[in-house]
């Protein structure tokens, strides 16, 4: 795969004790060090009008002007340095990057893959929220849905943190161009994503909710991309498909309680580059969470060597009774056949 990581994204500084640290991209290269085909490639900071795109101005002048004087806690769980708005930049160009080296014809072994921090899916669009200033995988795809030249109609952003990405959802809520699909554990931070989430007006049914019980593993995560995800991508027959790739539903992440293996993370990319082939769009994949530097960096490679042509071991099991009534609730709310 093509990485795309920026130096700058280091130093966002968020202290000692807070799960979200430059550790983390550290920790991702280390793996990836000893891996065959990992090239790297450093994009450019996005420009504050393509921020603006998706975020309000008030807020980002807001946001730039914290950084100017320092930084210090926007809230009691996101924090900024001085350098967290540089940062924050550097994350979404390379969000930015990805997706347009994907459009551009990126595939196969050189699938574009943005390792940027601060992560963005919390981001709102005028407050920032959860770890999140900049939400790197909206403005990647509303740089693309933009740009007549690219020729991207819509896109689909699907998001396998193990959070809601509430502000993902909220910038595209009322938006036909955007599919935005996420698959996360309910009850856990930030607390939305429910299943009758589906979006308003013109855009009823672009928000695809699909909210696990804690404990959800590898056949529970399929059984949703296989029978929910699927069906409706192909209906939506996007252009352009972004994972918002988080790590943190690892069955040993230290802040959340589901039970995807490794291996799992090897499946959803398979079935993910599957779907993705099927319906002719291009793929890209931008860093979400992951807090334990172990999985992360592991699931981070073995998505990576899943494109380098290592094939995924099916998992023995059958997905929880839970998780297939919920599935069905999911069918009944958009509508969709089996």
């Amino acid at each position: 795969m093509q990485f795309g990581y920026s130096e700058t994204c280091l130093a966002h500084d968020t202290g000692d004790r807070h799960p979200e640290t430059a550790d983390r991209l550290r920790a991702i290269r280390r793996a990836l060090a000893s891996r065959h085909g990992v090239s790297y490639v450093e994009a450019d900071p996005v420009d504050e009008s393509d921020v603006v795109a998706v975020h309000d101005p008030d807020y980002v002048a807001e946001i730039n002007e914290f950084c100017e004087d320092g930084g210090g806690n926007w809230d009691p769980d996101t924090v900024a340095s001085a350098d967290t708005w540089d940062a924050a930049l550097a994350s979404a160009g390379l969000s930015q990057w990805a997706a347009r080296a994907a459009v551009e014809g990126a595939e196969g072994r050189e699938t574009p893959f943005a390792l940027g921090r601060p992560p963005g899916h919390h981001a709102v669009e005028d407050d920032a929220m959860g770890f999140c200033f900049v939400n790197n995988a909206a403005v990647a795809a509303r740089t693309l849905l933009d740009d007549p030249e690219a020729e991207v109609e819509r896109a689909v952003i699907f998001d396998w943190d193990v959070h809601h990405g509430n502000g993902t959802q909220d910038i595209f809520y009322d938006q036909e161009d955007v599919l935005y699909a996420s698959i996360h554990e309910k009850g856990l931070y930030p607390g939305t994503g429910e299943i009758d989430e589906t979006g308003t007006g013109d855009s009823a049914g672009t928000t695809l909710n699909v909210p696990l019980a804690a404990g959800a593993g590898d056949e529970d995560y399929l059984l949703v991309v296989e029978e929910l995800l699927r069906p409706v991508v192909e209906a939506y027959d996007p252009d352009l498909f972004i994972v918002s790739a988080g790590f943190d539903a690892h069955r040993h992440d230290p802040i959340s309680r589901m039970r995807v293996s490794t291996e799992g993370y090897a499946l959803l990319t398979d079935r993910v580059r599957s779907l993705t082939d099927d319906v002719g769009a291009a793929l890209a994949f931008v860093l979400e969470g992951g807090y334990g530097l172990d999985t992360l960096s592991e699931g981070v490679a073995t998505v990576h060597e899943t494109f380098d042509g290592r094939e995924p071991m099916e998992p023995d099991g059958d997905p929880e009774d839970k998780t297939v009534e919920i599935a069905e609730d999911v069918r009944d709310a958009h509508d969709i056949g089996g």
